[in-house]
């Protein structure tokens, strides 16, 4: 009877525990989340969302998507976010993968972070890793998904991204790494393009073109398993570089 009674008290203790960690958690996120959105309003106020895609657009070298190689946005979307046309400017999964190991890590370590948030977060924000920061990309993101349609933001996306070497935009990086207009570029070509915006200076075509070629390859394996590109295909673009 002791032992049940011990067993008893013991359990009552633990679920009030959790009770209590689940509350301060409920704080700390509300605590957070507020904090994301008066970020994510003095940044939107200064400088609208509207605003930024003008400017994106305005560059000389901008190139609509109709332009641009349909096998490089694949491989983009491949590599960056394969679930880009399927979410609605976050992927929960992955934010909670990048969360436990940023708690395992002690500190923020891993982005998680869709396509539209990468847009978000490029355009209104710094690069420093905080969690107010994470919050206000994820209202911004829920913003872009409503103001403008996918192939919009995937098109800002593009051009406005770094890829080294003094280069921002699909449009200035194919001319200015590899000589081209975006729609000369071949299937690899692409493929390394999609990959160098990860790392930029680990991956410079002027520096680093072996690291470049890996990671075109990288690109590849990632089209293939989302089924962007069949065996053959892959086959015949790794033939097709070499």
């Amino acid at each position: 009877m002791k032992g049940q009674a011990m067993f008893k008290r013991l359990l009552n203790i633990l679920m009030n525990l959790i009770i209590l960690a689940a509350v301060i958690m409920l704080i700390l996120l509300g605590v957070v989340g507020v904090r994301g959105f008066m970020l994510y309003k003095t940044r939107t106020d200064y400088r609208s969302l509207s605003a930024v895609a003008g400017e994106i657009r305005s560059e000389p070298l901008f190139t609509p998507t109709e332009e641009l190689p349909d096998f490089y946005l694949k491989a983009v979307v491949a590599i960056e976010d394969r679930d880009f046309y399927r979410h609605s400017g976050i992927k929960v999964t992955s934010m909670l993968r990048a969360l436990i190991a940023d708690v395992k890590a002690g500190a923020p370590v891993q982005g998680g972070s869709t396509i539209t948030q990468q847009l978000a977060k490029n355009e209104l924000f710094t690069q420093e890793k905080t969690v107010d920061r994470k919050a206000a990309e994820i209202f911004a993101a829920f913003t872009l998904e409503r103001e403008f349609t996918k192939n919009e933001i995937l098109e800002l996306y593009v051009n406005s991204i770094y890829f080294g070497d003094g280069y921002h935009g699909i449009g200035a990086a194919a001319e200015g790494l590899f000589g081209k207009n975006p729609s000369e570029l071949t299937r690899f070509e692409c493929a390394e393009l999609a990959g160098i915006p990860n790392a930029p200076a680990k991956y410079s075509v002027r520096f680093a073109p072996d690291e470049v070629e890996k990671r075109g390859e990288e690109v590849l394996k990632a089209m293939l398993s989302a089924g962007s590109i069949t065996e053959s295909e892959y086959d015949e673009i790794l033939a097709e570089k070499n």
